[in-house]
């Protein structure tokens, strides 16, 4: 099956860039795992490595001090490790320097954060929804060039929610208020970030599926309260969790775009699944950049 799949897709290096997913319980061990998939794109120069555009986390100002954007320091190291270049984009209205980054950069990746506003699918925000609306701004016009591009994109936790949401989908503003499979209790979603929370079911035949050979059941941290409800157009569901939230969802008609729920940032080190969806789509930046 991973075979066809990128052989179709024209990813015949991928599973190479993948390498190996399968799952430890030694930090030490999966760490000595995983650093041999990487060394050897450690080895390139800077100018060999793909530019890969990281979108910032927005905090408000407090009294006299301003609010501000920032990057966190596992994305950088993942994305590095992976055999990328991070380039932090500034949160901007401005369509024309949007545009520009997408020309610029061979791939893209939205971090979590702040909550989409429920108003971009027509809803009521909750009471105790922290929005961030400046990033709402830039990040809706840019996925939606990104996507016409045809880029490469990677989207996390709240970035998973926005692509769904700029392709027409909803999200659940309380994944709790969603029934559980029969059988099943939820799991924890909540703030589980340092180590596996959850097992999520692998849809089969799916970007995500080859990313991760074929397995049929990987393990992932958690930290989220929404989840993606509705999908919109041109998305399937590629991974669930075991008490069926939607865990991953991806657009099979590009070339790389992919969203998962959970935080492969923070367990790339350890989690050898994790370090392959970095490898894979730093991969796919590259082969974008040498127009493969």
């Amino acid at each position: 099956m991973a075979e066809a799949y990128e052989h179709e897709h024209g990813f015949d290096n991928l599973a190479d860039a993948a390498g190996s997913c399968s799952c430890a319980t030694s930090c030490h061990s999966l760490h000595e795992q995983t650093a041999p998939l990487y060394s050897s794109f450690l080895e390139g120069t800077p100018s060999e490595r793909p530019l890969i555009c990281i979108t910032p986390r927005w905090m408000p100002g407090r009294d006299q001090f301003c609010a501000s954007e920032s990057v966190g320091d596992v994305e950088m190291e993942a994305i590095i490790a992976a055999g990328g270049m991070p380039v932090m984009m500034p949160l901007t209205k401005d369509k024309g320097l949007i545009r520009a980054y997408i020309e610029m950069c061979d791939g893209f990746t939205l971090p979590g954060g702040h909550s989409v506003d429920p108003r971009r699918w027509g809803a009521v925000p909750c009471p105790h929804d922290e929005l961030a609306p400046r990033r709402d701004e830039l990040e809706f016009p840019l996925v939606e060039g990104v996507l016409a591009a045809d880029k490469p994109l990677l989207a996390i936790c709240r970035g998973a929610q926005l692509l769904d949401v700029v392709c027409g989908g909803d999200i659940c503003q309380c994944l709790y208020d969603l029934p559980p499979r029969e059988g099943m209790a939820h799991w924890r979603h909540a703030v589980i970030l340092d180590r596996p929370a959850h097992p999520v079911e692998v849809i089969s035949g799916t970007l995500l599926s080859h990313i991760m050979s074929d397995k049929k059941l990987i393990q992932t941290n958690s930290s989220h309260h929404e989840c993606v409800k509705n999908l919109g157009r041109d998305l399937i569901v590629s991974g669930y969790a075991t008490d069926g939230i939607i865990e991953a969802i991806e657009m099979p008609k590009k070339h790389f775009v992919l969203g998962v729920q959970w935080h492969p940032e923070y367990t790339w080190q350890t989690v050898k699944t994790d370090f392959s969806l970095w490898r894979s789509f730093v991969e796919a930046a590259r082969m974008t950049r040498g127009g493969q």
